[in-house]
């Protein structure tokens, strides 16, 4: 059974900087495309970052030029490095994961959720 394990939630201030990084385990699959997503309250989840497995990436406008996404070289594991944070960047952060088994058929999976707060 496919688990995304994330880690790197928490609080820092305006300014700062935070890592989050997601690990696929379980189940033989091949990667698609890693990414991270954010919702905060009262609005709907939206794309931050996104690496597919050809190592394209994409960006939210409001990230540009403040957040990386990378994988390792499984590309089971994804990094999500933010700096220059701000209170807009606000938000439960969630790892998503396209994944295909033994068929080309695309399946997502998500993680929890890790909570980011930028606040001084």
């Amino acid at each position: 059974q496919v688990q995304l394990m994330e880690s790197g939630g928490g609080l820092v201030q305006p300014g700062g900087s935070l890592t989050l990084s997601c690990t696929a385990s379980g189940g033989n699959f091949r990667v698609n495309a890693m990414g991270w997503y954010r919702q905060a309250p009262g609005n709907p989840r939206v794309l931050v970052a996104r690496m597919n497995s050809g190592g394209s990436t994409d960006y939210a406008d409001s990230v540009k030029d403040r957040f990386t996404i990378s994988t390792d070289n499984t590309g089971k594991t994804v990094t999500l490095q933010m700096t220059s944070l701000k209170p807009e960047d606000t938000a439960v952060y969630y790892c998503r994961a396209d994944l295909s088994f033994s068929n080309p058929f695309n399946m997502a999976y998500w993680g929890k959720g890790t909570p980011v707060t930028v606040s001084s």
